[in-house]
């Protein structure tokens, strides 16, 4: 293939176009700003990108100084998976508690007042909600991530916070398509595998994403997911029957196909970051999420370069390249009309609102009211990359607040039990645990705990998968600020 000089910097551009890039730092580096002038229409922000509100702000605007449409995407889904909030913990429940509510019109409020404050500080893509249905309650990535485990359920909540997200000018990037709920293996380590057949696809893990097409979604996430029926040879990312074939022709989704972090083990391991990038594009996507991990100049140039080698190989028709960037500049264009036509009020309270009505609380024992300082003892699991182990959980810090002298401490493994009695030395117990249905060495401390002192509140802030026990046992669907907000004032109040 023989371009002209022209034709090249065009190639480059629409190559750098399809990429959303993340980079260290809290100010954006020099690259950054460079390469938006050469093509560069996205980036990514994480939690290490972020130390305030009004930090944010200041660098989406010096990054709209060399572009106003420039599309600033965020993995803020709230809860559990938080990067805004990501040194406080979100001021928002994740999906999962408001599933438990089941009140799509509160769902639509957490959205929309979650999209205004990313749009105040310049984010215009959210890479969320989650529609994956949480059939596998084992799942080691989706969990309390996912609104729940019924389809329809599901649906509703996913098509009322894409309304709600979109009403203040922020796009929703709907995911993990085709779905990612019924797996066991977190695709950050490995390609995951789903096998049941296409009937029940179609009938449980397709539903969610219908209900956000037809809601508007302007961008669908893939999933580095195995799906035998439909495809036996290729990941979600990396596959046309699913990505062109399915999402595109069956369902009639026009809007940008956004990848899942192509850095992750489930693609680069397996196919090499560099091919991963072309086979994604050929596939149908038209956005490659990258930065999570790999946030140097570096990798974006490699990731360009194979794509333009790819185009003048043949490898890759410069067409579907082309209409990638498109996309991808349509969305830009229409994230700019919407900032300017949103205009949403402020609902500072819908958060913990949110969280109180989220709150499940079944009284197994005797118990006698908090009414003095306890000792917290946190059941900590190592948590998966999505959400990350900088973000503070639990609810020893609401009850400091509520009971002074409360003191708190986190135990890990087959002693946990033992040594928290230990350390409590004769104090009420709260007990915190998180999908203790997940993590043999929880239950085994449950256990202990209760078998000593069985006037143990147990507040369970992930999925409520477990018998409920303790003296009280409060299920929070989730482990945000404020649902340990919500779970300490309760436990104060008995």
């Amino acid at each position: 293939m023989t371009m002209s000089a022209t034709g090249n910097e065009s190639l480059a551009r629409d190559a750098l176009a399809v990429l959303q890039p993340g980079f260290a730092g809290t100010t954006a580096p020099e690259w950054v700003h460079r390469r938006i002038g050469e093509g560069l229409a996205a980036v990514a922000l994480f939690g290490r990108n972020v130390a305030s509100f009004e930090q944010v702000a200041e660098l989406t605007a010096r990054l709209r100084a060399e572009q106003d449409d420039l599309l600033v995407a965020i993995d803020e889904e709230s809860g559990d998976v938080t990067r805004l909030d990501v040194r406080t913990g979100s001021a928002f429940p994740g999906s999962h508690a408001l599933g438990a509510v089941d009140d799509p019109d509160l769902t639509r409020r957490v959205a929309r007042e979650l999209g205004r404050r990313l749009a105040e500080c310049g984010v215009n893509l959210n890479w969320a909600p989650s529609a994956d249905v949480n059939a596998d309650p084992g799942n080691p990535v989706i969990g309390v991530r996912a609104f729940g485990a019924d389809t329809d359920l599901v649906a509703r909540h996913t098509a009322a916070y894409v309304e709600g997200m979109q009403a203040a000018g922020v796009a929703a990037c709907t995911k993990h398509f085709p779905g990612h709920g019924d797996t066991n293996v977190d695709s950050h380590h490995a390609i995951p595998r789903i096998d049941v057949d296409e009937d029940t696809l179609y009938k449980r893990e397709l539903v969610p994403f219908r209900a956000a097409i037809e809601a508007g979604t302007r961008a669908v996430m893939s999933a580095h997911i195995l799906v035998p029926a439909l495809d036996p040879e290729r990941p979600g990312t990396l596959s046309r029957r699913i990505l062109t074939e399915l999402l595109r022709g069956e369902l009639g989704y026009d809007g940008l196909i956004v990848t899942d972090g192509i850095e992750m083990q489930a693609i680069s391991r397996t196919y090499g970051l560099e091919h991963g990038v072309v086979l994604a594009i050929e596939a149908g996507a038209d956005a490659i999420c990258v930065g999570g991990g790999l946030c140097d100049e570096g990798t974006v140039l490699k990731m360009r370069d194979a794509l333009v080698a790819a185009v003048r190989s043949g490898e890759l028709p410069e067409e579907r390249l082309a209409d990638a960037a498109a996309r991808v500049r349509s969305l830009a264009r229409w994230t700019a009309r919407a900032r300017r036509d949103a205009d949403v009020p402020a609902d500072p309270e819908v958060g913990l609102v949110a969280a109180r009505r989220a709150l499940a609380v079944i009284g197994t024992g005797a118990a006698r009211p908090v009414d003095a300082p306890v000792y917290v003892a946190t059941f900590n699991p190592a948590p998966n990359i999505a959400v990350g182990h900088e973000t503070p959980w639990g609810v020893g810090a609401a009850l400091e607040r509520l009971l002074p002298g409360t003191t708190t401490g986190t135990f890990t493994g087959p002693d946990a039990g033992s040594a928290a009695l230990a350390a409590a030395d004769g104090r009420r117990i709260v007990a915190v645990v998180r999908d203790e249905h997940r993590h043999a060495w929880m239950g085994a401390g449950l256990d202990v705990l209760l078998a000593a002192r069985p006037d143990t509140i147990v507040v369970e802030m992930g999925v409520p998968q477990s018998p409920a026990r303790g003296a009280v046992h409060i299920a929070t669907h989730g482990a945000a600020r404020v649902c340990g907000v919500a779970a300490a004032e309760r436990i104060v109040a008995g």
